[in-house]
C-alpha cells in the first residue's frame, strides 16, 4: 500500500465521520468556513515544519512508495492527518456540544416539573 492510499483511505473515513456527526449535531453543526480556514493554517505549518524537520534528518520517506508531489521537502501525502483533522474535529466537538446541549434542556424541563 502506498502512502496516497493510506491517505486517502484516511480522509475519506474522516469525511464520512464528520458527515455522519454533522448530522448529528444537527443546527449546532461545526462552519464550514472555520474548518476551511483551519484546513489552510494546517497545511500551511505543515509544510514548514515538516520541511524542516525532513532538511535535519529527523525523518524520512520511502521514494517508492510516493506520489512524488512535494510542497517544500514535505511530500503532498504528509498534508493527509493535518487535513483529516481539521475536518473530523470540529464535526465531533459539535456534535459532543449538541449532545450537552440537548441534556442540559432534558434536564431542565425535568427541574421545572
Amino acid at each position: 500500500m502506498t502512502y496516497l492510499q493510506l491517505s486517502a483511505w484516511f480522509v475519506g473515513a474522516a469525511i464520512v465521520a464528520a458527515l455522519v456527526l454533522s448530522v448529528l449535531a444537527g443546527r449546532h453543526r461545526a462552519h464550514v468556513g472555520g474548518i476551511a480556514l483551519t484546513v489552510v493554517v494546517l497545511v500551511i505549518l505543515t509544510a514548514v515544519f515538516d520541511t524542516v524537520m525532513i532538511a535535519t534528518g529527523l525523518f524520512h520517506y520511502s521514494p517508492e512508495h510516493l506520489l512524488g508531489v512535494h510542497i517544500g521537502l514535505a511530500p503532498l501525502e504528509d498534508f493527509a492527518y493535518p487535513i483529516a483533522g481539521a475536518i473530523l474535529l470540529p464535526a465531533l466537538w459539535a456534535a459532543l456540544r449538541a449532545r450537552r446541549v440537548k441534556a442540559d434542556r432534558r434536564a431542565t424541563a425535568e427541574d421545572a416539573s
